[in-house]
């Protein structure tokens, strides 16, 4: 009897855990990557979802900075020196920020690359800011998602975007 009652707890726990493990995590972690020209661009962030709420000028404040995703900073790597914004960011893994704005917004590449979220964030690490275009789209972007192009990357969510012109 009690090797019964073993096994049924054995098994509930094990379904629970299971259970538990599948259900998708709230900010679930991403990776975009793409070529420019022999640089390789890789941004891993946690990827936030909208469920309902007013983004830009509410959850994220305007011309404030912003971690970029959700949970550990974002981080952003180049394998070659590349042209942001016609600006020089040598190679290397950057913590990656942004100070979002209506019809601009700033990207921040900051040498501190292990930081959780933007709480410890300091400008004097600052490797790079260039200022983007930024601006709305017409269809909601549930999560957070980032796209590396062969001439830029773009980062949207609700109903936001911004993007960056890159080059070798």
């Amino acid at each position: 009897m009690n090797f019964k009652k073993s096994l049924l707890a054995t098994a509930l726990m094990a379904f629970i855990g299971l259970a538990a493990f599948a259900q998708e995590k709230a900010s679930p972690a991403k990776t975009a990557e793409g070529m420019v020209g022999d640089a390789k661009i890789t941004i891993n962030y946690s990827s936030p979802a909208v469920k309902g709420r007013m983004i830009w000028g509410d959850l994220v404040p305007l011309g404030e900075v912003w971690r970029a995703g959700a949970n550990e900073a974002t981080t952003f790597t180049t394998t070659k020196d590349i042209m942001v914004e016609g600006k020089n960011l040598p190679a290397g893994t950057y913590s990656f920020f942004v100070i979002p704005g209506e019809t601009s917004s700033t990207f921040i590449f900051n040498k501190v690359a292990k930081q959780w979220g933007a709480f410890d964030y300091d400008s004097a690490e600052d490797a790079l800011r260039v200022s983007v275009p930024s601006g709305q789209t017409s269809s909601l972007e549930e999560r957070l998602v980032y796209e590396v192009k062969p001439s830029s990357f773009e980062i949207r969510w609700e109903y936001g975007k911004a993007s960056a012109k890159l080059g070798s």
